[in-house]
């Protein structure tokens, strides 16, 4: 895809089986040079428009994602100018911290019954780039629970996995505050409870990548930075909720979700490196559906220490 304003990433690029094969052998040796070869980085962040959805009281979601150039590299945008959604902006909720790759279905914006022809258009620039992704209700644009789990886990796209088209989003929620303090360079605790109705039932990743969107199936959990820029570390390390086809990721071949502690209590200790305020985002996927929930944790400097 060319750089500058598009009207639409649509839900992602399918490749051929053979070309997601290449891709993957590719990833393995990421290079920074001509056209046309996979970045590790040094690129750009494309916003994308996935569709909207229609809600029992005549409202409307638009659904946004990203794709990320860098195939190792997150990027940070602020919210202003270089990261805006209008009318209504700057900051409707988008993320500041971008993972690698193709993000997908990544956040959603609610319009009014009344919102017509309108567009809403979110607006990145990063590397000297500058991209849009313009969300409209046209009918060939709406999108549903069904597509998506298609899309993402390919539930219900073939006879075998059409039995778990009644899958429910996980259900996830955060133990206490969900706005925290910290101090840098020491740890916050912080817990999610997650359960789920075991649709579709746990299964790796295939080990031969059939597509892109293959994901393995089951409950899992993990953390990460939506918004705010310094390292952050998790304990334990969490795995990649984004698409990597090599390592550590539910979309590797052969990847299959870890167990979960059985009264569904999932902790991880957080150890920022820099002061600022950021935005950690805890998500349950079943392969399918997935259900987050944010944590804001504004975080000072380190207390300087006393002399005597």
């Amino acid at each position: 895809m060319s750089t500058g304003a598009s009207r639409r990433i649509r839900r992602g690029w399918v490749l051929p089986p053979l070309l997601a094969v290449a891709l993957t052998v590719a990833a393995m040796q990421p290079t920074s040079g001509q056209d046309g070869v996979i970045y590790s980085s040094g690129q750009n962040v494309a916003p994308a428009f996935e569709g909207w959805e229609e809600n029992p009281d005549g409202t409307f979601t638009m659904v946004f994602g990203y794709f990320n150039r860098n195939w190792e590299e997150a990027v940070d945008i602020p919210i202003g100018p270089n990261n805006s959604l209008e009318p209504g902006g700057p900051d409707q909720g988008q993320p500041t911290h971008f993972l690698p790759r193709r993000n997908r279905f990544w956040f959603r914006i609610k319009v009014p019954k009344d919102f017509g022809n309108k567009e809403l258009v979110w607006t990145l620039t990063a590397r000297g780039k500058t991209e849009k992704a313009y969300a409209t209700l046209k009918p060939e644009y709406v999108i549903d629970r069904l597509l998506i789990m298609k899309e993402v886990g390919g539930v219900g796209n073939n006879r075998e996995t059409i039995k778990y088209v009644n899958n429910a989003a996980p259900i996830l929620r955060i133990e206490g505050e969900t706005r925290r303090s910290a101090e840098v360079g020491k740890p916050l605790d912080l817990v999610a409870f997650v359960s789920d109705d075991g649709i579709p039932p746990a299964k790796p990743t295939a080990r031969m990548l059939t597509g892109l969107s293959r994901v393995a199936w089951g409950l899992r959990v993990a953390w990460f930075v939506e918004r705010g820029a310094g390292a952050v570390t998790f304990e334990p390390e969490q795995f990649k909720v984004y698409p990597d086809y090599v390592s550590g990721s539910p979309w590797t071949p052969g990847w299959e979700a870890p167990p979960l502690p059985p009264d569904g209590k999932v902790p991880v200790r957080v150890t920022f490196s820099t002061p600022g305020t950021f935005v950690l985002r805890a998500m349950a996927h079943d392969g399918g559906l997935v259900t987050t929930q944010d944590v804001t944790v504004t975080v000072k400097g380190a207390s300087p220490v006393s002399s005597r």
